[in-house]
């Protein structure tokens, strides 16, 4: 009889809809705020990441700061919103864009591997598409991988889905 083999996936996703009300409660905290009456600060969202306007650079801070208080809230992990610097916008205003990080690129996914493959030698580690799968036949090496995986600073959220 052949020994079984164990395995689970490593992903990076967001949680799209809570990401959503997230973005929705930011909306209505700065529509509803007196500091931001006349500032034409809105945030505008899109299926690879979103974008914030508001008349000045303070404002605009400010707004970021409400959203990442929500998003915590929301538990969406703040990893996943790569801010690029800020620029000028439409009629003097300034805007600053960000892209949500789902999936796990070429280069995290061999940083990934080379790590798995560093906590023990046993453990088969392949790169499929933008996920990484983790196999062994010891159910205990997997979990000592997770909690490894877990405590390591990749710059990026990760998940672990597929346990068999």
């Amino acid at each position: 009889m052949a020994a079984q083999t164990y395995s689970f996936d490593i992903v990076s996703k967001v949680n799209r809809p809570e990401l959503d009300n997230a973005l929705n409660q930011a909306r209505r905290e700065i529509d509803n705020r007196f500091d931001f009456k006349g500032t034409g600060s809105r945030i505008e969202s899109g299926k690879d990441g979103l974008t914030v306007f508001s008349s000045d650079e303070y404002h605009l801070k400010a707004m970021i700061e409400v959203i990442e208080t929500r998003l915590t809230r929301r538990k969406v992990p703040l990893k996943a919103i790569s801010w690029k610097a800020i620029a000028d916008g439409p009629k003097g205003t300034v805007k600053q864009e960000a892209a949500v990080l789902e999936g796990i690129d070429a280069d995290r996914a061999r940083e990934i591997t080379k790590y798995v493959k560093s906590i023990h030698k046993k453990m088969n580690v392949a790169v499929q598409k933008d996920q990484v799968r983790v196999s062994s036949k010891s159910k205990d090496l997997l979990q000592e991988a997770m909690s490894s995986v877990l405590e390591h600073d990749f710059g990026i959220p990760l998940q672990f889905t597929n346990y068999r």
